[in-house]
């Protein structure tokens, strides 16, 4: 059970480890695209092209899997919480990015960037009925550093598919470990609105720009960024401030540190380098960018 690319990467491992995969449950088809497409999941892609029996439906309470007796339920990022009717059939066995009980939830990897944490992980759980709060199978760590969540994503891909392949064969002598539910953090599912940024603290700008790329994006009123630089945190600036002008971008000063904006895009127009839209607006080392 899983949807997006990183729960592909576990399925994959798991056909050419020559698991017997009966059933394979994703999102159904959503819309994608200015029109709108409808699109299926890399998951239900990649079960088509293999010939696996593949199931979208919207809801798992009607659903009986009793039907294919199976051993385990692998679920990575499925999207969908699974009822009681399907965790009473086989142990349930969910491969979430983060170290639990840190960052529950729908983005953990965007959380560990936004905090600016130096490590995160994978864990497998035991699922229960709560949100990530299943016993503890087992858990792999991988340093956050400057990567982007993409970055990070795909790192916690492979990961998640060697942990999932030595929980299934070591499943018999392992000993669940509990949570600490005191321990325990939440990371909400991330909205369009979550990419703005004011120009106050250059660190956090370069956080959410590692974080929402490519979804949703940073933007402030002006423009969309879509590509830029973090460079100090330690001077004080007005925001929005041109501090100089580079053949590769233009550093711009916020409340708190400064950054290189590179790639910029107007809403509703192509995207452009900085230096074009400095050179249309008739701007200088001094002026403001925001103005």
């Amino acid at each position: 059970m899983g949807s997006p690319d990183y729960a592909v990467r576990i399925l994959d491992d798991l056909i050419k480890n020559n698991f017997e995969i009966v059933a394979v449950y994703t999102q159904p088809d959503k819309p994608a695209g200015r029109k709108k497409v409808l699109t299926p999941t890399p998951v239900k892609k990649y079960a088509i092209e293999n010939g696996l029996n593949v199931f979208t439906p919207s809801s798992l309470i009607e659903e009986d899997l009793s039907k294919f007796n199976v051993d385990f339920i692998v679920v990575a990022a499925y999207g969908l919480l699974l009822p009681e009717n399907v965790l009473k059939i086989a142990p349930c066995i969910n491969l979430h990015a983060s170290l639990l009980p840190k960052y529950r939830g729908a983005s953990p990897i965007q959380s560990a960037v936004l905090n600016g944490d130096k490590f995160t992980g994978v864990t497998a759980m035991l699922m229960d009925k709560g949100l990530d709060t299943g016993d503890i199978l087992g858990w792999d760590y991988v340093e956050v550093g400057n990567k982007t969540s993409m970055e990070l994503f795909d790192e916690l891909a492979d990961v998640a598919a060697n942990q999932t392949l030595y929980i299934l064969k070591n499943f018999e002598n392992i000993k669940p470990l509990k949570q600490n539910a005191c321990l325990a953090s939440y990371s909400p599912k991330i909205k369009k609105q979550d990419g703005f940024v004011n120009f106050e603290s250059a660190l956090l700008m370069d956080r959410k720009y590692r974080a929402f790329t490519p979804w949703p994006g940073i933007f402030c009123d002006k423009f969309k960024i879509n590509e830029m630089e973090f460079l100090e945190s330690d001077s004080k600036n007005q925001k929005g401030v041109i501090l100089d002008i580079k053949d590769d971008g233009v550093m711009i000063g916020c409340n708190k540190g400064s950054i290189k904006l590179k790639k910029i895009q107007i809403p509703g127009k192509k995207e452009i380098n900085v230096i074009s839209y400095l050179n249309g607006k008739r701007l200088k080392i001094g002026d403001n960018i925001l103005n």
